[in-house]
């Protein structure tokens, strides 16, 4: 059972995936700061209030006589946010990865001839290395 765990936590792609959920988070902490102390109190100037979250308020009297307070300057700063982090993350990796990909494929492509068979499996390394090695042992003795 702790075998099966271990060689789960030591393959690749679970290191490659907390090393990118670790700068994930970071990365999106730069872009909440940014967000917020950048762009939600220029687009609140717009509408007259200090930041975004306090941004086109809606009053609703309530059934107790209070009255409730909307703020749909904060759910437009929640989408800001999300737009703003998608984009930097398609443009800073997603769109620069698939350029590397596309140009190792071309360079790939361009260095195998069009007729080259495919490269033998490893069953057919196996096959191979043990007839071989069957034809060495079956051989007479050199004199």
């Amino acid at each position: 059972m702790l075998k099966g765990f271990r060689e789960f936590i030591l393959r690749g792609n679970v290191i490659d995936l907390a090393v990118a959920v670790v700068i994930g988070a970071a990365f999106t902490g730069v872009v909440n700061a940014i967000v917020t102390a950048v762009i939600n109190p220029a687009i609140g100037a717009l509408f007259n209030a200090a930041t975004l979250e306090k941004a086109l308020p809606v009053v609703i009297p309530t059934v107790s006589g209070d009255e409730a307070v909307l703020y749909f300057g904060a759910v437009i700063g929640a989408v800001l946010n999300f737009l703003i982090v998608a984009a930097v993350v398609y443009f800073a990796l997603v769109a620069p990865v698939n350029h590397l990909r596309r140009r190792a494929e071309q360079r790939r492509l361009a260095g195998q001839p069009a007729d080259e068979a495919a490269p033998p499996t490893e069953l057919e390394l196996l096959a191979e290395i043990r007839d071989l090695l069957a034809k060495r042992d079956a051989a007479p003795p050199a004199a």
